[in-house]
C-alpha cells in the first residue's frame, strides 16, 4: 500500500489499521466463509463507494479570506474508529494526521498534482570510469538538451545506506540538538516517533529494540539487573531435570514529569506467574493491607489530636521479600541476557510477578518492624503502633505506601531513618497525596479533607463525559433497574457489548469505597448488570458521571464537628424486584464518615422488621470492629457507641427478654445484635426517618434529600 501510493514509510501504522479494517470485512474459512463483521452485527458489510487508500482528496478550509482557496490537498487514510462519517487525513506538506468530516474525493480523471518537493532531486554523478566528453566531441547524445516536458527519473541502482541510517536501524543513534530536521531522518525517524506516540511504552523486548530510544531502554535494563544482582536475588545453578522453570519478561515504562517531559526510563523484570505450579512453587498468596476505613480513622484521629502525618514509600518493595528456605523456585535467565542455557536462576528473594511476592514482602516487613518495637493491631493487620520514649507512633501500610503519624515530630524523623536503614524508602514529607487521594489539612481548624477531584476529571475524560450536563442526584428517585431492560435482539446485544460498562463501574467503584459514600448505593445497584446490561443501565451509569461533574470538588472532611463514634443503620426491601432487601449503614467520627456499606442481603426476608433487624446485625459487626481499632490506638476513649435505627420493632427485638412467634424463624446468628445490646457494646436508639443518614445507602433519594444527607456525612466543597 505504501509503495503503490508513494506515501512515506512512517504511515505504516495507518496502512496496518486500514488492512485490519478490510480483513474484518473479508470472508474467512474459520467462520464458514462469513465475514467477522457479519458474524458480530448480523449484517453484510457495505463496500459501496469505498475509496482507495491513499487517494487524493480535497479538504474544506474556511480559515482564509474571500480570495483564498476553499480547499486544501490531502490524502485519505481510512475511516475514523468512532464514526464512518469522519475520515483520517494525511497532510503531505505538514507531515501530520488529522480527522476531518468535510472532504471531497477526486475523480481518477482529475487527479491532484503532487505537492512540490522541498528540494530538487539530486542528479546522480557519472561513474568515475566513464569517459568525459570533450568540447570537440561530435556525439549527439552529449549535445542534446532535455526538453521541458521530459521528466527526470532516479537511478535504479541499489544505494548503500549512510552511516546515520545504519545506526538508526540498529537502535544506536541519538539525534543531537538541532538535528531533528535532518534529511537523513525523513523516512526513518518519523516512523519511530509515530510508533512511540501511537503505542506508548514498548510491550515486549523486541518492541524496545526496534525503537530509536533503545540505548535508554538497554541502560534501564542493565540498571535493573545490577540492582537484582546487588540484592542477591538469585544464584546461578545448573539446570536440574524434573524441576519447574519459571519464565519472565521485561516491562517497560517511561516516567514523566508534571510538564510531560521524560523523567527516566524504567525497566522491570517480572516473573510469569502463570508458569508457577500450586503446591510446588507457591502455596499461600494472601497479603493483608491497611483497610481504607483504617486509613480514614487514622487521619481523623491525627487531625483531632493535632499530630504530624508523614508519608513514604518503599523502593522496590517486592524485591525485598525473602523466600522461605523450603521454597525452591527456578527461573530462566532474563530475556536478552547472554547466559548459558545449561544454567538457571535459583531465586533467593521474591520478584515482581510471583504469586507469593506480596506475601513474602509482608512477612519480611513484619519481622523488620518487630525489631523496631512496632506491634500489629488485632483489628487490622495493616496497621502498626509503637510506644517509644520519643512518643506514640501509628503506621499504616498499603503494600508499599505508608502513613506515619505520631505525638512527636522527632519520633517520626527518628523512625523513618531507622526504617530506611533496613529497606530503602522515598521520604514524601507531610501528607498531601495517598493512593490517588488528595489530602488537604487545616492545622488551625483541626480538620483534614480527602478528595479525588483529579481522579474524577480523569474518568470523565476517559468516557468522554467532561462536557456533559451535570445532575444534582446520582440516580432517578423511584426508577427501577431490572433484568427486563436487557437487550431484546442480537443487534442490541452486539451494541451493548461494545459499551465500556464494566470499565465505568470499576472506575466508579474506587470513588465509592474511598471518598464518595454518596454514590455507594448507585454503584452497588448498577454492579448487578455487568453481564447482561441494557441501554437503561448504561444511561444510569452516565447519570452517575453527570452527578460527579457537579460535585467533583467535594471532599470528605473530618474535624468539622467533634463527637465520638456514631452509627446509622437502615434497610429497604419494598423497592427491589429481586426480593432481597438492601442493607445500609454508615459510621461517623468528628463529622465525617469513616465507614459505610450498601449491599444486597443474603436472604429473602419476610417483613420490613426482619430486613431492618438483619441490617442492624451487619452494622453491629462493623461497630464492634471499629471499637476494637479505636481501643488499641486510643485506649483512653472508651464510650458506649450509639447506633440509630428508624424501626421501633427492631429496638423491641434487640432486647434480650423479648420473643414473638413471628420471629421464631429468624436464624440464630442474626440475633447477634441482641447480644451486643445486652453486653453494653452498643446502644440502639430511635431515629426519625428524615434524619436517617443510612437511607442514602438503601435507595435513590430526591435531590433535596441528597443535598441534606451528603452535608451530614461530611461531604463539603473543597476549600483551596
Amino acid at each position: 500500500m505504501l509503495h503503490q501510493t508513494g506515501l512515506p514509510k512512517f504511515l505504516w501504522a495507518e496502512a496496518t489499521r486500514f488492512s485490519v479494517w478490510l480483513k474484518n470485512r473479508t470472508p474467512t474459512k474459520v467462520l464458514g466463509l462469513v465475514t467477522p463483521y457479519e458474524k458480530l452485527y448480523s449484517a453484510k458489510p457495505d463496500f459501496a463507494g469505498l475509496p482507495e487508500w491513499g487517494q487524493a482528496i480535497w479538504v474544506h478550509d474556511s480559515s482564509g479570506s474571500k480570495l483564498d482557496a476553499r480547499a486544501r490537498q490531502a490524502r485519505w487514510l481510512g475511516y475514523d474508529a468512532d464514526s464512518t462519517h469522519a475520515h483520517r487525513i494525511y497532510w503531505p506538506t505538514e507531515r501530520r494526521i488529522s480527522v476531518e468530516c468535510d472532504i471531497k474525493f477526486v475523480q481518477p480523471a482529475a487527479a491532484i498534482p503532487a505537492p512540490p518537493s522541498s528540494a530538487p532531486l539530486p542528479i546522480p554523478p557519472a561513474p568515475p570510469d566513464s569517459p568525459q566528453p570533450t568540447p570537440n566531441s561530435t556525439d549527439s547524445t552529449t549535445q542534446a538538451q532535455p526538453s521541458q516536458s521530459q521528466t527526470m527519473r532516479r537511478s535504479t541502482r541499489a544505494r548503500k545506506p549512510s552511516e546515520m541510517k545504519r545506526r538508526i536501524a540498529a537502535g544506536e543513534y541519538i539525534s543531537p540538538p538541532g538535528h531533528a530536521n535532518s534529511p537523513e531522518l525523513a523516512d526513518i525517524a518519523p516512523a519511530g516517533i509515530f510508533a512511540m506516540e501511537a503505542h506508548g511504552d514498548p510491550l515486549t523486548l523486541n518492541d524496545a529494540m526496534a525503537r530509536p530510544d533503545w540505548p535508554q531502554w538497554r541502560e534501564a535494563m542493565n540498571k535493573e539487573l545490577a540492582t537484582l544482582e546487588h540484592a542477591h536475588t538469585w544464584d546461578s545453578v545448573p539446570r536440574l531435570p524434573g524441576k519447574n522453570i519459571i519464565s519472565s519478561k521485561w516491562v517497560f515504562r517511561i516516567k514523566r514529569k508534571a510538564n510531560g517531559s521524560i523523567e527516566k526510563y524504567k525497566a522491570r523484570l517480572v516473573a510469569h506467574s502463570f508458569t508457577q505450579i500450586y503446591g510446588i512453587d507457591y502455596s499461600s498468596t494472601y497479603s493483608p493491607v491497611a483497610k481504607l476505613t483504617s486509613i480514614r480513622f487514622v487521619l481523623a484521629m491525627a487531625a483531632r489530636c493535632d499530630w504530624d502525618i508523614d508519608t513514604f514509600d518503599f523502593n522496590g518493595a517486592y524485591l525485598n521479600g525473602q523466600l522461605e528456605p523450603t521454597e525452591e523456585l527456578y527461573m530462566e535467565s532474563p530475556p536478552g541476557s547472554d547466559t548459558d542455557d545449561s544454567t538457571v536462576k535459583r531465586l533467593r528473594k521474591s520478584l515482581y510477578g510471583l504469586k507469593q511476592a506480596s506475601r513474602r514482602w509482608y512477612d519480611t516487613l513484619l519481622r523488620a518492624l518487630g525489631t523496631l518495637g512496632f506491634r500489629i493491631t488485632d483489628a487490622d493487620p495493616g496497621v502498626f503502633y509503637a510506644h517509644t520514649p520519643s512518643g506514640f507512633l501509628v503506621l499504616t501500610i498499603h503494600v508499599d505506601d505508608c502513613i506515619l503519624t505520631s505525638t512527636s515530630c522527632s519520633a517520626i524523623a527518628e523512625y523513618k531513618s531507622k526504617i530506611h536503614a533496613l529497606y530503602p524508602i522515598t521520604d514524601l514529607g507531610p501528607i498531601h497525596w495517598l493512593l490517588g487521594i488528595q489530602v488537604t489539612r487545616n492545622r488551625a481548624a483541626h480538620t483534614i479533607s480527602l478528595s479525588q477531584t483529579s481522579y474524577v476529571d480523569t474518568i470523565l475524560r476517559r468516557f468522554s463525559l467532561s462536557d456533559a450536563r451535570s445532575y444534582n442526584c446520582p440516580m432517578v428517585p423511584g426508577a427501577l433497574l431490572t433484568k427486563d431492560h436487557a437487550p431484546k435482539n442480537p443487534q442490541e446485544e452486539a451494541r451493548m457489548k461494545k459499551t465500556p460498562y464494566r470499565e465505568a463501574i470499576g472506575s466508579l467503584m474506587y470513588l465509592a469505597v474511598a471518598t464518595r459514600p454518596d454514590i455507594s448505593f448507585a454503584v452497588s445497584a448498577l454492579s448487578q448488570f455487568l453481564t447482561n446490561l441494557g441501554v437503561a443501565h448504561w444511561e444510569a451509569v452516565k447519570r452517575v458521571f453527570r452527578y460527579l461533574i457537579g460535585t467533583k470538588d467535594t471532599s470528605l472532611t473530618f474535624g468539622a464537628d467533634h463527637h465520638t463514634l456514631l452509627g446509622y443503620t437502615d434497610a429497604d426491601g419494598g423497592t427491589q424486584t429481586h426480593s432481597h432487601a438492601i442493607s445500609g449503614y454508615v459510621f461517623l467520627l468528628d463529622g465525617g464518615a469513616i465507614s459505610w456499606s450498601s449491599r444486597k442481603q443474603e436472604l429473602v426476608t419476610l417483613s420490613t422488621t426482619e430486613a431492618e433487624y438483619v441490617a442492624a446485625m451487619h452494622a453491629a459487626k462493623e461497630l464492634i470492629w471499629l471499637q476494637c481499632l479505636i481501643c488499641e490506638l486510643l485506649p483512653d476513649v472508651n464510650e458506649l457507641t450509639t447506633l440509630y435505627s428508624d424501626n421501633h420493632a427492631v429496638q423491641k427485638l434487640a432486647t434480650s427478654d423479648n420473643y414473638h412467634p413471628c420471629t421464631k424463624h429468624i436464624e440464630k446468628r442474626y440475633h447477634f445484635v441482641c447480644k451486643a445490646v445486652a453486653n453494653n457494646t452498643l446502644k440502639l436508639v430511635d431515629c426519625d426517618t428524615n434524619d436517617m443518614l443510612a437511607d442514602m445507602f438503601t435507595k435513590a433519594l430526591p435531590s433535596w434529600k441528597v443535598i441534606t444527607h451528603i452535608a451530614a456525612l461530611g461531604l463539603h466543597p473543597l476549600v483551596p
